[in-house]
């Protein structure tokens, strides 16, 4: 495990069943979810999953219902336990841990919002998000204050006093968001935590989670269905089919290079001008090179309205850090936009897979 790994999970599997042992001698002879299911009557619920996670980043696990990505989030705090497997959270494996080390993982360590918000409904909003510093043995002052300052942060200032049935799904749904980050904890899990609610509330939950993502730089491991969702928010994507990881990588390269016919069809329909980041369309940077500057993040549509604002014919593109990496035509924005052609999609995947 890298210095800059904070989640390592390693040859994971999840069998449900009466014998789920049993059914893994199968599953390990190369049984398939669905013969296992007839034959045994077991289900595969994670398949050999193995997956490291960067610390302060934001790591999307999405795939259809059923693709067993919900499963997969809840083994890193240990709500699940595997058949087979490790998870490792700062080198130390979790499924190693006895009740009081597990209990502090989960006070200290790691906090989670649930995509039902799961707000306690005879609690107003205060005592809502002081519930994780209740748990850690906080002072009544400090929860207050702490728990004012996160509700500030989301909002919701105003509505301490108020309870959950007053409020609506997307505040309820800052709740808890403030309550995981009031406890300070490295490891933020949120399982489906915006698809319960209207698209412009979501959207809106998005771009809260990235702004106090910038400044606080937690890891976090966010479970999604929605495409559109996973690559405007994740550092990095990891695509789950019948729980089984089909890929894994930067958001950019996933829609540049499906590995599979599975994942080229999930891009398919995909408003590549909004979501496809410069730095993956770029050119090398030649000597000489001048123009107006902007981030590797800036999406296609973002760089088009600056090219429409100024008079340039190219724009010099920075990394993370500031250095200048890269430059961009008008004619590599077009060439971002165009959709590529089911022929193009199955060479690409053909390339990749060979």
């Amino acid at each position: 495990m890298s210095t800059d790994t904070i989640i390592s999970i390693r040859n994971l599997y999840k069998v449900f069943g009466n014998d789920p042992q049993k059914a893994m001698a199968l599953v390990h002879q190369g049984m398939g979810k669905d013969e296992l299911l007839e034959r045994t009557g077991h289900v595969i619920g994670l398949n050999n999953v193995n997956l490291d996670m960067e610390r302060h980043r934001i790591q999307v696990v999405m795939g259809l219902s059923g693709s067993g990505k919900s499963t997969l989030i809840r083994h890193i705090n240990r709500l699940i336990a595997p058949t087979e497997g490790e998870i490792l959270v700062d080198g130390q494996d979790v499924l190693t841990l006895n009740t009081e080390k597990l209990r502090e993982l989960r006070r200290f360590k790691i906090s989670m919002v649930f995509q039902r918000f799961a707000l306690f409904p005879h609690r107003n909003i205060m005592e809502n998000v002081g519930y994780g510093l209740e748990n850690q043995g906080k002072t009544k002052k400090i929860i207050e204050e702490t728990a004012a300052r996160w509700i500030g942060r989301v909002g919701l200032s105003g509505f301490e006093t108020h309870y959950p049935g007053q409020l609506s799904g997307g505040m309820q749904q800052r709740v808890g968001l403030a309550r995981a980050l009031a406890t300070d904890a490295d490891i933020l899990l949120m399982d489906e935590a915006f698809s319960a609610l209207d698209p412009l509330i979501r959207t809106e939950m998005q771009d809260i989670l990235l702004d106090l993502q910038n400044e606080l730089q937690k890891t976090i491991v966010f479970i999604t269905h929605d495409l559109d969702e996973a690559l405007r928010i994740g550092d990095s994507i990891a695509i789950l089919r019948d729980g089984e990881i089909i890929q894994t990588d930067d958001p950019q390269n996933i829609l540049m290079k499906p590995a599979d016919a599975y994942v080229a069809d999930f891009m398919k329909d995909i408003n590549r001008a909004r979501v496809l980041r410069v730095r993956a369309i770029m050119n090398t940077l030649e000597p000489g090179d001048e123009g107006p500057i902007i981030k590797g993040s800036t999406t296609i549509e973002e760089a088009l309205q600056i090219f429409a604002e100024t008079a340039g014919d190219k724009l010099i593109i920075t990394d993370r850090k500031g250095l200048k990496v890269g430059r961009l035509t008008v004619e590599d924005l077009i060439r971002g936009i165009r959709r590529p052609t089911t022929a193009e999609i199955q060479a690409e995947v053909f390339t990749n897979e060979t």
